[in-house]
């Protein structure tokens, strides 16, 4: 448990907390009305989509092909390592008739999974910096290989040009109001029906989403099964902590800042293999035997009371959506 925590990296007080705002759950995810732009500070091992292209308009007429794409998460560098555990990393496969020509649309961190994980603890700096966006990519092309060999291409349906043309138009809107990565699924318990608290907003929902818009379109998908990585953490029910100005503010609650820094201190990148134990105990300590995580969620802080198991990485089945099947038909 403690080591898929670290993975992704790489005393609660309760003084002054407020009730939640609101008790629908899970939380909506918070849509905002631009993009902002990236602090200098914010900086990816791997440039952030290196050879995107803008999303051309494809004629009316053509016939498209859509294929599902899924490979281990940095399955360029590891190979199948990931995929043992079953964490992969989802995208979406174009094939113009017309053209001949292929084309991959995914969406990730701008600044890898541990930035959108887990914030900075900068010098001189009393909030949490985080460097987590996430952002859509498209691009020329498809990498047979890389979503072949450890992975999954399949061809899940046809649209026609104007059906792509519309969605080309929604990823757009998508991508300008959906601009935080959020990596963690919370929910009650390990049972299917349980309350979901918050949900994740990563490659795989994009994915979802897309699927549906097609759907929504009139695009009829393949019956073939689909499943998708989730990291989800149990806990009881979250407790509102608020947001950076009311906890790091000049008017803010010291304690609880301190708390929070405290709790996110030991899932920096670590230099040496002493640090990486002592921060393992600190992480095993506080998440496991004192049940405590601090989520950072729409810009906003939550205290989560830990459950066992504490966390799990699930593969599941979600369906492939239906659609009106009346709308653009090819």
């Amino acid at each position: 448990v403690v080591v898929l925590l670290l993975a992704a990296a790489w005393g609660p007080c309760f003084s002054g907390a407020v009730l939640s705002p609101q008790r629908r759950w899970p939380v909506p995810y918070r849509r905002f009305d631009y993009r902002p732009k990236t602090d200098p500070y914010c900086q990816a091992r791997y440039t952030f989509c290196p050879t995107g292209s803008a999303i051309p308009v494809m004629k009316e007429e053509d016939v498209i092909e859509v294929y599902r794409l899924q490979a281990p998460v940095w399955e360029f560098k590891y190979g199948d390592l990931l995929g043992h555990l079953k964490i992969m990393h989802d995208a979406v496969g174009f094939k113009s008739s017309l053209t001949g020509k292929n084309y991959t649309m995914e969406w990730y961190e701008l600044f890898q999974l541990g930035n959108c994980t887990f914030p900075h603890l900068r010098p001189g700096m009393d909030a949490p910096f985080w460097c987590n966006q996430g952002a859509a990519c498209f691009f020329e092309g498809i990498d047979d290989a890389h979503w072949k060999e450890n992975g999954t291409l399949v061809l899940v349906t046809t649209i026609s040009g104007t059906m792509f043309n519309e969605m080309a138009k929604w990823v757009k809107t998508d991508n300008e109001t959906g601009i935080y990565y959020e990596t963690w699924t919370v929910q009650a318990s390990p049972d299917k029906q349980s309350v979901v608290w918050f949900d994740s907003y990563e490659c795989s929902k994009f994915i979802l989403r897309t699927y549906q818009k097609l759907a929504d379109l009139g695009a009829a998908f393949k019956k073939i099964q689909t499943n998708y990585t989730s990291i989800i953490l149990f806990s009881g029910e979250p407790i509102y902590l608020g947001n950076e100005t009311s906890i790091f503010g000049p008017l803010g609650n010291k304690t609880l800042a301190a708390a929070i820094r405290d709790f996110y201190y030991p899932f920096k990148p670590h230099q040496t293999v002493r640090e990486f134990f002592v921060d393992l105990f600190k992480i095993i300590d506080r998440v496991i035997l004192n049940h405590q995580f601090y989520l950072f969620y729409n810009l906003e802080y939550w205290f989560l009371p830990m459950k066992f198991p504490y966390l799990k990485i699930i593969y599941e089945e979600v369906p492939l959506p239906t659609g009106n099947k009346t709308s653009f038909g090819v």
